[in-house]
């Protein structure tokens, strides 16, 4: 999947709406692979690993043979 902006994958994980991610991000709270994000930061909803307040963003996965470990927008590589 392209690259979209931050503000609109934070949105769509339900995390907060649009301008509600905005704040967040502006105040620093949003980490995109490691690195503190700015207004502006676009991410790959499949590739990159987003976290805010150092919270992995993400879902349950379903498939995996952990079922139930929170995992960012793919798989944990932490792990």
């Amino acid at each position: 999947m392209p690259a979209e902006r931050l503000q609109k994958v934070l949105a769509a994980a339900g995390v907060a709406s649009r301008r509600g991610a905005e704040s967040m991000i502006a105040a620093g709270r949003v980490t995109v692979d490691g690195r503190v994000a700015t207004l502006g930061t676009q991410a790959d909803p499949d590739r990159s690993i987003i976290a805010v307040d150092g919270r992995v963003i993400g879902r349950t996965a379903r498939d995996d043979e952990d079922a139930g470990d929170l995992i960012g927008l793919h798989r944990n590589p932490a792990r």
